[in-house]
């Protein structure tokens, strides 16, 4: 109906032909007048508005009907470069161009439907955009002399407003309102790409809960989407404005990090990540406790793909769960497929629990007045057929995940209490229950037919937990107390100060003994820590309380030292013994007690690792192979070269391209000692890595290379150009078999 009132107010009406037919009056070329009347309506009809720009890019003309719908005077708007008028939303879902505004002006291109949003009024328009699209042509004179832009515009902010939220829900999780897969896939992809030409790095992190299944089967399904929304929070609090976090679905989170590639600050951001999320949860009226792995890759050094990157950063994740959980892991190209090493583990210690492989092997507690035994731990150890001894670090994680940690349980809980029979009654035994194995409803009728089949009196057996028992219901836990307590079996509560809540634990539950963990052992000769004012705080709350204390983790006289002038009365630890085969704690128990006299070293060196792995040792335009030998953070000793003198600064290759400057401190014949410019941090494995990496372009401008193994892994440094001068050392070959003593 509005064009067609256009239309009869340009003709003056309708002029009737003699059969009744309405004639059109024709407004031609020429017509100046009439063509003006019909952009004068066909502004007022608001189908669009008109605008233009001068040579300079400056506004000179816009449509009545856009100033009044802006609400600004046309004084304030003439005559402003049309750059500070609007501005292009790089995200726009409704944009046509992935070009700027200024650069389409600049190049004085064609604009066609371009999403702007205005950037003046908006003090009149506080709370809200407003968004226009415009089109446009460059005017040109007849010489062909840019005299600026003829073009429309139109209002779609209702429009436009829609397609950001329909935009918002296909890329963010409804949940937890974090980026979905979607969105962090194009992310990486979008990093990855622009990153690459200007050799920039980029870290990403993969997530996943462990034990949240519990909490969904344990308090429902919304009580697992409230707990996803507070892990989204606190990951957010971590990360800050570092990067993008992301939910796949599930307990799955992933963490664009972008220019980083310091695995040293990676390692304490994965180490936060842990605690913070680890720390229990309130969830209406009870409590949830869960963990966190992670996994992380960073590109350009695994993996300049999207693909490639999201691959290895979940290997190194699976590597971390499979490693005993709470941990992080950084990838290496020696990493396997853990989804299907998980899978053959599982298949395997299914056989070997029906086939008797497995074994309980018993490490002595011991009280520190007279050196007797009192307590034997029971760790359970499995020997394979192919792949030798399996760390229980490897498959209890594996067996938590299905239902063989429940048959594990019942048979480490029977086969304890019959060898405790052949034991002294003065000597009880321990026995660790999985959160999983606690919360199970048959628990209690297993504990009860382990007494019943063995004899074995209540009060000698101890059931050690952890505090991912109190994540399951409140009141099941607390009726599972107290039918062990009226047994008679004895409960202690294991790795006591690394939880967040363990006082409220204590005046509720009815533990019997506290075992202070072993990183406050680790540490406490340390003065830069409070590991020993930690261990004397437990050691007098455990007397306030009635309960007995067991320090772990001793290794060393002078950690010993330390805990016993804190009040320790009863010790575990390697310094006293390792843990023994039944057979030979009967031998040792032929007279009736169990005396062990503590033997160890003098001081505890945590950081010193032994280890025995070819690497490259690159000198002037040279590189050597020689043998790693024990490495700490800040040194290490080298093993097949003669003849480097005490001074000579090296480079070590640890593969991968990990480089590191050292400089040689000691030489003894074939043996050299050489202390780091650079510290070492931890690789999350128990083991060490360089900081940083150098990158291929990097050693390609320096003339190295990393040598890509046929498995397509990243390998050895090696030098481009050929040699322009002698070796200086002699290069001996070392096997393990001939490695000597230490220095003297």
């Amino acid at each position: 109906m509005a064009v067609l009132n256009i239309f009869k107010s340009l003709t003056g009406g309708n002029t009737d032909s003699a059969d009744g037919s309405v004639v059109a009056v024709v407004v031609t070329q020429a017509d100046a007048q009439r063509r003006l009347e019909i952009v004068d309506d066909f502004e007022r009809a608001g189908i669009a508005w008109l605008w233009a720009t001068d040579a300079d890019g400056r506004l000179i003309y816009l449509s009545d009907n856009a100033l009044q719908t802006l609400e600004i005077p046309m004084e304030e708007l003439l005559g402003r470069s049309l750059i500070t008028i609007f501005e292009t939303d790089p995200d726009s879902p409704g944009g046509k161009s992935d070009r700027p505004l200024n650069f389409q002006l600049t190049a004085h291109n064609k604009i066609k439907d371009l999403t702007v949003r205005l950037t003046i009024g908006r003090s009149k328009h506080e709370g809200r955009h407003i968004w226009w699209s415009i089109s446009g042509h460059p005017k040109l004179d007849k010489s062909g002399k840019f005299q600026g832009y003829r073009g429309s515009a139109k209002d779609i902010t209702v429009e436009y407003q829609r397609q950001l939220e329909d935009s918002r829900l296909a890329e963010f999780d409804s949940l937890t309102g974090l980026a979905n897969r979607h969105r962090m896939n194009k992310r990486i992809e979008a990093t990855l790409a622009s990153y690459k030409g200007g050799n920039r790095s980029c870290a990403l992190i993969m997530m996943d809960l462990d034990r949240f299944k519990q909490v969904n089967d344990t308090l429902g399904h919304p009580a697992g989407d409230e707990l996803l929304r507070q892990v989204a929070r606190r990951i957010e609090r971590v990360i800050g404005s570092r990067g993008e976090v992301g939910r796949l679905g599930g307990d799955e989170f992933q963490i664009l990090l972008p220019d980083i590639d310091d695995r040293g600050k990676l390692g304490e951001l994965a180490n936060k990540l842990i605690q913070v999320v680890s720390q229990p949860y309130p969830i209406e009226d009870k409590r949830a406790t869960i963990g966190t792995s992670v996994g992380i890759a960073v590109a350009p050094y695994d993996g300049n793909h999207k693909d490639d990157l999201i691959h290895n950063s979940d290997l190194a994740l699976y590597a971390a769960k499979n490693g005993g959980r709470g941990q992080f892991r950084f990838y290496s190209a020696d990493l396997k497929d853990e989804a299907e090493e998980r899978r053959i583990i599982e298949e395997d210690l299914r056989d070997a629990l029906a086939n008797e492989e497995l074994e309980l092997h018993y490490q002595p507690i011991v009280r520190t007045e007279d050196n007797m035994v009192v307590v034997f731990e029971a760790l359970m150890r499995w020997t394979h057929p192919e792949r030798g001894n399996v760390a229980p670090g490897v498959f209890i994680p594996v067996a938590e995940e299905s239902d063989l940690i429940l048959k594990l349980g019942e048979w480490a809980l029977v086969k304890a209490c019959q060898d405790a029979m052949q034991w002294p009654s003065s000597v009880r035994v321990a026995v660790n229950v999985s959160a999983a194995q606690f919360a199970h409803s048959d628990f209690v009728d297993a504990v009860t037919h382990a007494l019943d089949a063995s004899g074995l009196d209540p009060n000698r057996l101890e059931l050690e937990l952890t505090e991912s028992i109190f994540m399951g219901d409140s009141e099941t836990v607390e009726t599972t107390f107290k039918v062990l307590k009226e047994l008679g079996v004895r409960l202690a509560l294991d790795d006591f100060g690394t939880g967040y809540s363990s006082l409220s634990y204590l005046r509720s539950a009815p533990f019997d003994k506290l075992k202070v963990d072993r990183s406050f052992v680790d540490s406490c000769t340390q003065k830069d820590q409070n590991s020993d004012k930690i261990i004397a705080a437990i050691i007098g709350l455990s007397d306030a309380l009635g309960m007995e204390v067991t320090v772990e983790g001793v290794e060393a006289f002078d950690q010993l030292e330390v805990v016993k002038s804190k009040g320790a009365r009863f010790i575990q630890g390697w310094i006293y013994s390792k843990a023994l085969k039944q057979d030979v704690i009967v031998e040792r128990m032929k007279s009736g007690e169990f005396s062990i006299e503590p033997e160890g070293p003098e001081k505890h060196r945590s950081e010193r690792r032994s280890v025995y792995r070819r690497i490259g040792v690159i000198h002037d335009d040279h590189r050597y192979e020689a043998l790693l030998r024990d490495l700490s953070k800040t040194g290490a000793r080298i093993e097949g070269l003669v003849g480097v003198p005490v001074g000579t600064e090296l480079v070590l290759d640890l593969t991968g391209g990990q480089l590191v400057v050292c400089t040689v401190n000691r030489s003894q014949e074939a043996m050299i000692a050489v202390e780091f410019e650079t510290a070492l941090v931890s690789d999350g494995a128990g083991g060490l890595c360089t900081r940083h990496r150098a990158s291929p372009y990097a050693l390609a401008s320096a003339g190295m290379r990393i040598e890509t193994g046929p498995s397509g892994k990243n390998g050895n440094v090696v030098l481009i150009h050929p040699p322009k001068t002698k070796p200086q050392f002699l290069e001996v070959a070392v096997s393990k078999a001939q490695i000597g003593a230490s220095f003297s």
